[in-house]
């Protein structure tokens, strides 16, 4: 069945058909009109592509490693960031000064171009290119500022004057959507400043509380929900150390960027709207860039121990930012600042791919794992300017990996001014004119065509089984939206439950982590919201005693399990719910009370680094939990009760 957003997405699109048929193409004003620099839209050096309005129908979601859109077709990201939205200043000088701003190129706050071009041709330039998705960056301060910007910032779009930055991010938005670009907010920056160093900027919550950043995420979230374009929320920009403190990922701390980005994504898909993709960077900086201190970019591989769980398991993509001038220890600067670690244009053509294996693409390419999701290369980009056989060199292999890999990936920047930013795809002069990668003297449009143009999946991607894991590291984590919905089933535990859909198929013995899969059986809980909430011996039957000598939480008849609680260390709870059909009755015990006692293949990965781990077999469900608190025990699990699932 359609969903709401698919119904306004197919209604847009007979309207836009509608004036395609009888309008003319674009027509460029006098000031409009091609230089000589311009490539034609047959220019070899970037494919042309027509509107792809009709190619896709929103909402996204995923599936393993790949993005699909509602009819589970393949959706690849290839996108380019089109800034301005979150600010330009670079924090020194005068605001008003053109010369204080990144490339001499004054924003205002607003998507840049708008003063030059006006929307329609940029966004047929936009089709040119090939691209199929803008990563649209804002500010936490463009979301509230109430000055409507200068009428020379949209010099070209008469219709946008007197509008403030949000009004004009909404007309952005509204024309992207409706023209078939897929349209990802990004919060990059908490000030309408230049992004990245130490500038206020470094965490989601630098200058600001955590409670502050996800009202403004929800905010966003709903005010385009209606907008069938907008089909993903990237948290946070460039997560980085600022001058006392690193980020981490899982310490439960005000520096915790795991437990923000989870908190984040789950009001944004109860709260905000449903439909979104929630976009998830790892952490770009830790330590101290001095030759002989700890520093380096974790960027994703904490995701290899830590993964998130969002209440809809096919919502998740991770994403990280590579470009030459950095390296997997190296800050980018130059002078101070710089070691001597290697920048990522200093590898040879193999140690960059096995770099971004190790630092990203694990993530996609390790199939069946908590761990396992989309990973899109949501910044990356070299300046049309460059002369340097390392930099060059580095553009080719990254572009090269990306496309032998069928990578999901967004340039950064799409539109700068001429003469200002030589990095961007399209620059414009003061009277509109178009230059770069369409033309044939860019040197990067060999290694854009080649990603644009090479082999790629697509058509329907068949469903496959999901992993997640359960973390009570620092408090509850319950995904399920109908437990939610039911309130708290073990006041003062720290509690734990499966998506819907999934149901609980591993515990660890310490760590209180847990192991969700949909493996065998695609959603078997009854429709309604009954469960069974285990806390005795009720339910083990006479003569099915399964763990002697330890204690037993085991499920009703026909009931499987979904969650559990602890109290410290000791198990509090055990939560089970109703199975949809009737459910096998023999099994098997699985201890892990002194190694791991997992199945051959290990699927799902590694849920519980470091601490014994017993998981049930794909096609099995369990049934019970078992713990002991005889002398030197702390009742911990140390036991599951599998059965078949049919």
């Amino acid at each position: 069945m359609p969903t709401r957003r698919s119904i306004r997405y197919l209604t847009g699109l007979v309207s836009i058909l509608a004036l395609l048929a009888t309008a003319p193409g674009p027509v460029a004003t006098a000031s409009q009109q091609p230089s000589a620099r311009t490539a034609s839209a047959t220019s070899p050096a970037a494919p042309a592509t027509t509107p792809a309005a009709d190619t896709w129908q929103p909402p996204l979601s995923t599936r393993g490693r790949y993005i699909v859109d509602a009819k589970g077709d393949r959706f690849r990201l290839k996108s380019a960031n089109w800034d301005g939205a979150q600010g330009s200043w670079t924090g020194s000088g005068s605001v008003d000064d053109p010369a204080n701003h990144h490339g001499g190129q004054n924003s205002f706050g607003i998507p840049l171009g708008l003063d030059r071009v006006p929307l329609p041709t940029l966004l047929a330039d936009f089709h040119r290119l090939g691209v199929n998705s803008i990563r649209l960056p804002f500010s936490n301060e463009m979301i509230h500022a109430t000055t409507p910007v200068p009428d020379g910032a949209v010099a070209a779009n008469a219709q946008l004057r007197g509008k403030t930055p949000l009004e004009i991010f909404d007309a952005v938005v509204s024309a992207l959507g409706r023209d078939g670009f897929a349209v990802i907010l990004n919060n990059h920056t908490n000030t309408t400043r230049w992004c990245c160093g130490i500038d206020g900027n470094e965490r989601w919550n630098s200058g600001q509380s955590t409670q502050r950043w996800i009202d403004d995420w929800v905010f966003m979230a709903r005010r385009y929900a209606d907008e069938p374009g907008v089909v993903g929320a990237d948290l946070y920009n460039e997560v980085r150390r600022d001058i006392l403190d690193d980020p981490n990922w899982g310490l439960g701390d005000q520096h915790d960027w795991y437990a923000a980005a989870q908190s984040a994504a789950d009001r944004i898909l109860t709260e905000g709207d449903p439909d979104l993709l929630i976009v998830i960077e790892g952490i770009n900086w830790t330590g101290l860039p001095v030759d002989g201190l700890p520093h380096e970019r974790p960027t994703l591989a904490p995701a290899r121990t830590l993964s998130h769980t969002l209440v809809n398991s096919h919502k998740l993509v991770y994403s990280a930012h590579f470009y030459g001038y950095t390296g997997p220890r190296h800050s980018g600067a130059t002078g101070v600042g710089e070691t001597h670690d290697p920048r990522y244009q200093d590898l040879s053509r193999e140690e960059l791919h096995r770099v971004l294996t190790e630092q990203a693409f694990f993530v996609a390419e390790d199939s069946g794992r908590h761990y396992t999701a989309p990973v899109w290369i949501s910044e990356f980009g070299i300046g049309s300017g460059e002369t340097g056989t390392a930099p060059r060199t580095w553009f080719t292999n990254i572009t090269d990996y990306f496309a032998d890999h069928d990578a999901d990936f967004a340039y950064w920047p799409l539109v700068g001014w001429e003469g200002h930013d030589g990095w961007s795809l399209l620059r414009y002069d003061s009277a509109g004119r178009r230059s770069g990668i369409l033309d044939q003297a860019d040197w990067r449009g060999t290694a854009w065509n080649r990603l644009m143009t090479a082999p790629e999946r697509t058509g329907p991607v068949d469903p496959v089984p999901v992993w997640r894991m359960l973390v009570t590291d620092h408090g509850d984590h319950v995904q399920s939206l109908i437990e939610r919905g039911r309130g708290d089933w073990d006041a003062g535990a720290y509690k734990a439950v499966c998506p819907d859909g999934l149901r609980l198929i591993g515990l660890s013995h310490t760590a209180g982590r847990g192991l969700c899969t949909d493996a065998g059986a695609d959603d078997p809980r009854a429709p309604g919201t009954a469960h069974t909430v285990v806390t005795d011996e009720r339910y083990v039957p006479a003569g099915g005693d399964w763990a002697s000598g330890y204690t037993k939480f085991q499920c009703p008849s026909d009931q499987f399990l979904i969650g559990y609680s602890r109290r410290g260390a000791r198990v509090s709870a055990a939560l089970c719910a109703p199975a949809r059909t009737p459910l096998g009755t023999t099994g098997r015990t699985v201890w892990f009370d002194r190694s791991d006692n997992r199945p051959a293949d290990a699927a799902g990965g590694d849920f519980a680094n470091g601490a014994y781990k017993g998981q049930c077999a794909d096609g099995e469900y369990a049934a019970g939990i078992a713990f002991t608190t005889r002398v030197g025990s702390s009742g911990r699990p140390d036991a599951l009760l599998c059965r078949g699932l049919s």
